[in-house]
């Protein structure tokens, strides 16, 4: 039987337009990962921050703006639900960079706690920027040691949260548990509206100082902050090598007149495992090179340094960020 040759024409081209059709969804589909592509050197990179009230949005913004003025490298920061949901994005593909405490990345790259028995591994440190402070703040000048804690009404973030396993781990340094105090699980704010009512009496807050929700309680009513001593401060470094001795300074806070003493975890930013080594090494260089001259941008640039950068224990380091440091007389280890 002969086709037509006109039909056979017509036949056969729709055949091609439907096999183009069907290679140009195969392209565009969502198996593929959007870190591969966003990390071909000088590609566009999502980075999540925090939320749109915090300083991980506010300075995350900062340093995408000035790196994407200043590199081959466009960043977009956005905001998000903080460290845990962060790490999550970057497994999902759906963003290349973020910004994660220390304590939090830990537990994630070795599946605990948040993370239990579903450890994620497909990023690495670009660097550590500043320290957040584990604050515990009573409004009872009766309470002056985390011992004092036991049987108090004690907000200890929200359940599941980082603050929540840094107050675990705190209070476990001391001989407590959970059930030795009447627990609340409540947002910073949350936290500081109940010590000023009257509500609790104690709060963990997990932050870099001064912290606004403290600065407002003490400027409303005589707030204190706790001190840890070194033993037990040197049994909670030894014990997580994501705490570090942390220092707030008298006067930080309205009626603060000594220095508190505490441990702390740092701000980390992130990186996909795929983005390239050309693209992370130019962001890396680009935060600590000109960190010093960026002050009036945002004061956390103030708290930047080298040392600091190249802390990060816990989590290998991405190969661009390492050759950076490694330029700056730090070896460090990466996959």
């Amino acid at each position: 039987m002969k086709m037509n040759k006109k039909r056979f024409a017509s036949v056969a081209g729709v055949i091609a337009l439907a096999l183009a059709l069907s290679f140009a969804l195969v392209g565009c589909g969502g198996g593929s990962s959007s870190s591969s592509s966003s990390a071909d050197n000088g590609g566009s990179l999502r980075f999540v921050t925090g939320g749109e009230s915090g300083t991980y949005y506010a300075f995350g913004s900062v340093i995408a703006q000035h790196a994407t003025n200043n590199t081959d490298v466009s960043i977009t920061a956005a905001s998000s639900g903080g460290s845990q949901a962060n790490i999550q994005e970057l497994e999902d593909g759906t963003a290349e960079l973020g910004f994660a405490q220390s304590d939090v990345m830990a537990y994630a790259y070795d599946g605990t706690n948040l993370f239990e028995g579903k450890p994620v591994t497909t990023f690495s440190t670009l660097g550590a920027l500043y320290q957040e402070q584990v604050q515990i703040v009573t409004c009872d000048p009766n309470i002056k040691s985390v011992a004092d804690l036991a049987g108090k009404n004690v907000s200890i973030g929200a359940a599941g949260s980082g603050v929540y396993f840094n107050a675990i781990d705190i209070l476990g340094a001391y001989g407590l548990s959970e059930s030795d105090i009447n627990p609340t699980y409540q947002s910073f704010g949350d936290s500081a509206d109940a010590l000023k009512d009257g509500k609790i009496d104690a709060a963990f807050i997990v932050a870099g100082a001064p912290t606004t929700a403290i600065t407002d309680l003490s400027t409303t009513k005589q707030a204190y902050l706790i001190s840890l001593d070194q033993a037990h401060i040197q049994q909670l470094i030894a014990e997580n090598n994501f705490y570090s001795e942390a220092v707030i300074p008298a006067g930080t806070y309205s009626g603060q007149d000594s220095d508190v003493v505490t441990v702390g975890v740092d701000a980390v930013i992130i990186v996909d495992n795929a983005v390239s080594e050309e693209d992370v090494y130019a962001i890396t260089a680009d935060i600590f090179d000109n960190a010093p001259d960026l002050i009036e941008n945002h004061a956390k640039y103030a708290e930047i340094s080298l040392e600091k950068g190249a802390s990060v224990a816990s989590v290998p380091y991405h190969p661009g960020a390492a050759k950076y440091f490694a330029e700056k007389g730090f070896e460090l280890p990466t996959k």
